[in-house]
């Protein structure tokens, strides 16, 4: 089901191809998870999102209010008979079409689609996952660096370079060579009792799911919580690495080139992470 400006159809919502996201990827979005009805770390979300529209100077509607939003995407969840299951839902916010690279408005439309999920809340991944780096393009670290746009060409291309090299995912690199993030979420790197994670700074993806890992971490008393730099030396050197996103909650690395990882701190954390999920 697509949700297009509060109207609700079962049929692909065609665009125009002037539509700004598409011809100039002006366009930002939100992916966030579902469980029966209930839209996991909304305010989060919402937060990012207002914060983000307002960095590429998007005129914000004066209805565009976290219950307006929450309501549409429930009610898309209801016309697609998944307020009993567990959905992925992308909320996608375009400026309006006009314009060349300066826009005739600022004034901007959105679209929620809505897909299911197996899984209600997060599931241990303790399978094979193979990561290497990815260096034929680097991350410039700005402050637009760290917003879910539509453009993510890097992403994509390094989607390929994986699956052409069997990988199942990439590690990405700033213009300074620190390792960022993944293709698809942010990293952790766990060495003795310190988890370290790249700061916003280096240009990594703000992301939801970050962010409860931190939080999450903060009240394990064992381990020392660190935001700095990761090195691509790090890597070799460390006892664990994962990746966060809130589809999949905690993905640990099972192997980056030759060294292989344990993943009992992932395990840990991500029962932790179900743990406030239950209680909120």
């Amino acid at each position: 089901m697509t949700n297009f400006n509060g109207t609700i159809t079962a049929e692909e919502q065609l665009l125009s191809i002037q539509n700004r996201g598409y011809a100039y990827g002006d366009a930002l979005f939100e992916t966030i998870k579902t469980s029966h009805g209930k839209l996991l770390f909304w305010e989060d979300h919402y937060f990012r999102l207002m914060a983000s529209m307002r960095i590429m100077r998007m005129e914000i509607p004066m209805n565009f209010t976290m219950e307006f939003l929450e309501d549409q995407i429930i009610n898309t969840i209801k016309e697609a008979n998944l307020e009993t299951a567990s959905a992925r839902v992308k909320l996608l916010v375009h400026r309006n079409e006009g314009g060349l690279y300066l826009p005739n408005t600022n004034d901007i439309s959105f679209i929620i689609s809505v897909k299911q999920i197996e899984d209600d809340f997060y599931v241990f991944q303790n399978g094979f996952y193979e990561v290497d780096l990815f260096k034929d393009y680097y991350v410039s670290p700005s402050l637009l660096s760290t917003l879910k746009t539509n453009n993510k060409a890097l992403n994509v291309v390094g989607s390929i370079y994986a699956e052409e090299n069997k990988l199942n995912n990439c590690f990405v690199l700033n213009t300074n060579k620190h390792v960022i993030e993944a293709l698809n979420g942010n990293i952790f790197v766990v060495k003795g009792n310190v988890i370290k994670t790249p700061p916003v700074s280096d240009g990594c993806l703000k992301g939801v799911m970050r962010k409860q890992i931190i939080e999450v971490l903060k009240t394990v008393s064992e381990y020392e919580l660190v935001e700095e730099s990761v090195s691509p030396f790090e890597l070799q050197k460390a006892d664990e690495i994962f990746i966060t996103n809130v589809i999949v909650g905690i993905q640990p690395i099972t192997k980056y080139r030759k060294k292989l990882f344990n993943t009992e701190v992932s395990k840990t954390i991500l029962e932790k992470l179900n743990v406030k999920l239950r209680l909120s």
